[in-house]
């Protein structure tokens, strides 16, 4: 009669204590759906150049899945966009380029895949050069100078455009954007002031700069060097010489006491060398357009400068 009466009560005990031992449903592991696998998704960038592309990288690491329009090795200015390109710059959120004109190409392709993805000019902000004297006549480009990457204090700019944009993309990873480019301005810092120590031990009467085009006039501005002449017009590696132009090209290298020409690895060489041996000067090839692949002189932005920069430094003492 006993363990009949305690039934009931030892019935309700054990279903208290399956009720505690219930893990409440809104404790439950949500499975990830739609939304949570996009906000895992690294955003599609693309770079117009490996140059752009690089520093787009720097800035947002794993979380950014950077193509580059341009490849390794070719030139901008005379670039055009395969089918392949349109569906990239279509299917991308974000477009990086440089502006101030630099991207020929960019108006035709930006109509073709029908404008979805965002536009960043990185160069705006940027006050851009006029072509100075002994840079030929005007261009394409209105008489401004689009290479502005050649001054890493401009690239500084490119930087907080990077992660603006970026943060405001994936406002959860704001904050390592922001910390990203902080970090890399550093480096950016440093790099400014190699350069400037490397051309301070070139006497100022040789900081004379002649080149294929009109390229390094940023960094030439910076940090105490001269562009006097180039061998194609203006500020496009695509443009074409007169015979004039290449006179009086020859007659201010010898009046000048010109040493060197530097060309870019994007542009026929035989002109150069041509212009080379009439004048007795000597050939140094540079970066210009695009960095290296992996492995080469100047995969990255940084690496690309500090080889420029020792090659011209040591031809020019």
């Amino acid at each position: 009669m006993l363990l009949k009466a305690m039934l009931p009560l030892v019935v309700a005990a054990a279903l208290m204590l399956g009720a505690c031992g219930q893990t409440p449903a809104a404790q439950s592991p949500a499975p990830a759906g739609p939304a949570a696998q996009a906000a895992s998704q690294p955003i599609k960038v693309v770079a117009s150049t490996s140059i752009i592309g690089d520093v787009v990288s720097q800035i947002g690491g794993d979380r950014v899945a950077v193509s580059t329009l341009v490849p390794i090795g070719g030139d901008a200015h005379s670039f055009a966009p395969s089918p392949q390109d349109i569906a990239r710059v279509t299917e991308a959120q974000v477009v990086f380029v440089s502006g101030a004109g630099y991207e020929e190409f960019l108006t035709s392709l930006l109509e073709s895949a029908g404008g979805q993805a965002e536009l960043v000019e990185l160069s705006k902000g940027i006050t851009l050069r006029a072509l100075a004297e002994g840079e030929a006549h005007a261009d394409e480009h209105g008489g401004r100078d689009p290479h502005t990457w050649t001054d890493p204090a401009n690239v500084k700019y490119w930087t907080a455009a990077i992660a603006e944009t970026l943060g405001r993309l994936d406002s959860a990873n704001a904050r390592l954007y922001q910390e990203n480019a902080t970090r890399y301005n550093v480096q950016l810092d440093d790099l400014g002031a190699w350069i400037g120590e490397q051309f301070a031990q070139v006497p100022e009467e040789r900081r004379l700069l002649v080149t294929d085009h009109a390229v390094f006039g940023y960094m030439a501005d910076r940090y105490g060097l001269k562009q006097v002449g180039t061998l194609l017009p203006g500020y496009s590696s695509s443009a074409e010489a007169s015979a004039q132009d290449l006179a009086a090209l020859q007659e201010k290298i010898k009046d000048l006491g010109v040493r060197v020409i530097f060309v870019g690895s994007v542009v026929n060489e035989n002109l150069a060398r041509q212009i080379a041996n009439d004048t007795g000067t000597q050939l140094v090839t540079v970066l210009t357009e695009s960095l290296t692949p992996a492995g080469g002189v100047g995969p990255t932005y940084i690496e690309y400068m500090r080889h420029n920069v020792t090659a011209m430094a040591e031809a020019l003492r």
